[in-house]
């Protein structure tokens, strides 16, 4: 809440990036409210969240089968002093697809936050099926995700890499969007902290 109110400009640009210039006109600062949603949060989150007297919701989610999507309201605050409220549990449904959708949007959005964190030098070019990101020429192209992996080509040497298998892959000599001979398949935020000294090693190549 403190960077959101001392970044406004940074975040009506993120806005402006992501959704687009009406969506950013439509940000209102007068009541800012901050929403968390994790698996899980400890009671020292709850505690802090409570003394802040700030507007901050914290919502804990939980999949339950392959169809349905539970939401519980751990702790709200609505900016002023007040009484704890209980906990409220509210299923909602919601399909599969668009929860897995949302997880492959999210990494991709790390990923990009990675690659054009490498250097001040990186470009990011919009193609119909891929990002490609720049230095001098094309280091790295992220394709569009996909069911339950996002790929990423990098101009890296697969001989020089241990490759391993459900991770990086060899494609030199065989076709794809994007150019580079290293495949790597990420499918969690922990694959993007793996993949990061590959990223390193093809922006320096660059």
């Amino acid at each position: 809440m403190a960077w959101l109110m001392d970044h406004r400009a940074e975040f009506e640009h993120l806005v402006r990036d992501r959704l687009g210039v009406t969506a950013a006109a439509q940000v209102l600062w007068s009541g800012p409210r901050l929403i968390c949603i994790a698996g899980d949060f400890t009671r020292y989150d709850v505690h802090a969240v409570r003394e802040h007297r700030r507007a901050i919701d914290l919502v804990r989610y939980r999949l339950f089968g392959s169809d349905l999507l539970g939401l519980e309201t751990v702790a709200s605050v609505s900016g002023v002093s007040q009484a704890p409220r209980r906990a409220r549990r509210q299923p909602v449904v919601r399909p599969t697809v668009d929860v897995r959708a949302a997880s492959m949007n999210a990494l991709a959005n790390a990923v990009d936050e990675v690659l054009l964190g490498l250097g001040d030098g990186v470009n990011r070019v919009e193609r119909k099926q891929y990002r490609a990101y720049q230095r001098l020429r094309n280091f790295a192209c992220v394709c569009l995700p996909q069911r339950s992996k996002l790929l990423v080509y990098l101009k890296v040497d697969p001989k020089r890499v241990d490759l391993v298998p459900g991770f990086t892959r060899d494609v030199s000599g065989l076709g794809h969007h994007g150019t580079g001979d290293l495949e790597v398949q990420l499918r969690t935020a922990r694959d993007v902290e793996r993949a990061q000294d590959l990223f390193r090693a093809s922006y320096a190549a660059a």
